[in-house]
């Protein structure tokens, strides 16, 4: 979800294929039955929030054989690999209490060339880590609120309202002043500029683990969670130019943001040295940026590996509760999978959804207008059920 780099030139072709999981299978002689596996995944219209008609009818068939380790399924004429769980309980190239399988590890730090860009935002990614490691020697409680100020401003207000579910899917709208305001808040998270972080997200949705996803967890764990960051090359071979955001191209504001995005975070760095010191430093920029990045990074990790599926999307995606509560309700990622342009994420009444919170009052009071959830029949038609 948090991209820090820019994509520059143009993709290479390259096969797609869906996501692996661990399948439960059953057997008995030399019959087998497989009870989950991935499923087409009906798209839906991001801007418009319409899904599209099914293309066709699931199609699987079972490869019979008398071995009981592995099973071939056929689901929409790719062939997905399916392996059932070792007798004696190992689970080689599963990511651990998950039934996700790394289909090849993807070695990010030694073996290739790193470029400008790369040791760029390894960079920043690193000091702010450092920075972090003063907080417990310089701690006040200003400086303490400063960070838990700025966490909900650039990581509610930013990240989720603004750059995820308003310039991403296009969920909601509001006033040209309030949106810039908004994208603002999210420069201010250190997660790069809204042009290149949409782009991204825009094509995590397009190839959702798949050999083209910037970032799944078919490729490992970590992988998934923050070293894409630092590969940029491969990015730009599987997505290229950052072609899916014209209408943030059109608007002079994001070229702005895009071409003097660093400036901004700097500048709230020596304004919070100005007024609190070397405290607010290590809390307002080193301590918070670290919480929200991780906390960002896990809806891309944590979300595809860990959690529930109450929808039929075809890919990893999981609700998961812990990491809703952290992310302001960006936890609850199979209902946005399957919603993608859904304003609302948490959508049965437990699912606690800061995000949607502030839209709905943002829409009680007019400021927020074409607020867009799923219709029942939308529901049914993503329902396992059918």
């Amino acid at each position: 979800m948090a991209s820090i780099t820019s994509l520059l030139s143009k993709p290479k072709s390259l096969p797609l294929s869906p996501p692996q999981r661990a399948t439960t299978i059953k057997t008995r002689s030399c019959s087998c039955k497989v009870l989950n596996f991935g499923h087409q995944n009906p798209k839906f219209n991001q801007i418009n929030g319409e899904q599209s008609p099914l293309q066709a009818s699931f199609i699987t068939r079972l490869n019979r054989s008398c071995s009981n380790r592995k099973v071939l399924a056929l689901a929409n004429g790719v062939s997905v690999g399916a392996n059932e769980p070792d007798p004696e309980g190992k689970t080689s190239g599963r990511i651990l209490l998950s039934d996700v399988v790394v289909q090849r590890k993807k070695e990010v730090f030694w073996g290739r060339k790193w470029n400008t860009l790369d040791m760029a935002t390894a960079g920043v990614v690193l000091a702010m880590h450092l920075l972090s490691l003063f907080a417990p020697f310089h701690f006040n409680w200003p400086a303490f609120w400063l960070a838990v100020g700025l966490y909900v401003v650039t990581g509610l207000l930013g990240i989720t309202l603004s750059f995820h579910r308003n310039l991403s899917h296009r969920s909601f709208k509001v006033p040209k002043w309030l949106e810039y305001f908004f994208a603002y808040c999210g420069v201010q998270a250190l997660q790069g500029n809204p042009i290149d972080w949409v782009s991204t997200h825009r094509y995590h949705h397009q190839f959702c683990d798949s050999d083209r996803d910037p970032h799944s967890p078919i490729e490992g764990f970590w992988f998934s969670h923050m070293s894409w960051l630092f590969d940029t090359n491969t990015v730009i071979e599987r997505c290229g130019e950052p072609t899916n955001v014209g209408d943030l191209r059109q608007q002079p504001f994001y070229k702005f943001l895009q071409g003097t995005y660093i400036l901004h975070p700097i500048a709230l760095g020596v304004l919070l040295y100005a007024l609190g010191g070397f405290p607010f430093l290590v809390w307002g920029m080193g301590v918070r940026i670290v919480w929200v990045y991780h906390i960002t990074w896990l809806v891309n990790s944590a979300c595809h590996v860990w959690g529930k599926q109450a929808w039929n999307t075809g890919d990893l995606s999981r609700n998961n509760w812990w990491v809703a509560l952290l992310a302001f309700g960006e936890g609850w990622h199979n209902n946005h999978h399957a919603f993608e342009y859904s304003a609302r994420h948490g959508l049965e009444w437990w699912q606690l959804d800061m995000t949607w919170c502030v839209i709905k009052f943002l829409q009680v009071t007019g400021l927020a207008t074409e607020v867009k959830l799923p219709t029942e029949v939308q529901k049914k038609r993503m329902a396992f059920s059918s």
